[in-house]
């Protein structure tokens, strides 16, 4: 990373709007991620999160408003980011090692050099042996994996992550977020991460944000995450200072809850 990237945010929206017809998503929204900075999304269902992280990326374009990379004007797709969904996107005919080399393969890599190089990403995520096996022969973490080494051999700068753990049981999730955290320990991309949990929010993140109820959603509230790192994120959900933070947040969120289910 350039050094006037290491001030400049990486990411920066500015009065951000985004409609589908006649449905008002997201309204107004401003939001500044710092470089090496890892941000939490939370709000409740049909908030807009996604919707952010779409233009973000330059998937769709704001309706009103602009986005910033790295301060400079976004126009098309952002070559900075990787995005992690919340399904994996990998191609059911290809090994896991032919899918972590897909990004340099369709960036001209040669064959050799790329498969080299994934082979390395898959046992930097703790698939090494595994690179012969197909999608449907791994289990839906070793799959999360593969997905995760196959955003990452691109070395993006911006990593956007939406929910991609939450299809996967409680202690292979608890893995994966260590995993993460491990990963992101070591060049410190810059993260926006969105989930529904607000306990996996306050595990990962230095900031949580806080989406109103749709529709029109917009941030309500953003709150520090004053937990030192490393972390484990088992062990620190047991901590008073984590449960400080989660009642601080949910006092905010849980009425923007409600109110998305009608309650309020």
């Amino acid at each position: 990373m350039q050094d006037c990237e290491k001030t400049t945010p990486a990411v920066e929206l500015r009065g951000v709007t985004q409609r589908f017809g006649d449905y008002t998503a997201v309204q107004g929204v401003n939001l500044v991620l710092t470089a090496g900075e890892f941000v939490a999304v939370v709000g409740p269902t049909g908030c807009g999160k996604s919707t952010l992280l779409n233009v973000i990326a330059g998937l769709r374009p704001p309706a009103a408003g602009e986005v910033r990379v790295f301060g400079r004007l976004l126009t098309g797709l952002n070559r900075r980011a990787g995005y992690l969904f919340q399904q994996d996107a990998l191609l059911p005919w290809k090994t896991a090692l032919e899918n972590a080399a897909l990004g340099l393969t369709f960036a001209g890599v040669p064959r050799a050099e790329a498969y080299e190089r994934a082979a390395a990403w898959l046992a930097k995520v703790g698939l090494a042996g595994f690179g012969d096996r197909y999608p449907h022969q791994l289990s839906g973490g070793m799959r999360k994996r593969v997905a995760l080494a196959q955003v990452l051999i691109m070395d993006p700068k911006i990593l956007l992550m939406d929910e991609p753990f939450s299809a996967l049981d409680v202690q292979t999730r608890q893995l994966m977020e260590n995993e993460l955290l491990r990963l992101w320990e070591e060049d410190q991309k810059s993260v926006l991460f969105v989930t529904h949990d607000l306990e996996e929010a306050i595990a990962l993140a230095d900031r949580v944000v806080v989406m109103s109820a749709g529709p029109a959603s917009r941030p309500i509230g953003e709150f520090p995450v004053p937990l030192e790192r490393p972390r484990d994120v088992t062990e620190v959900r047991l901590t008073e200072e984590f449960l400080g933070v989660h009642r601080e947040i949910w006092s905010l969120l849980r009425e923007e809850v409600m109110r998305a289910h009608g309650q309020v």
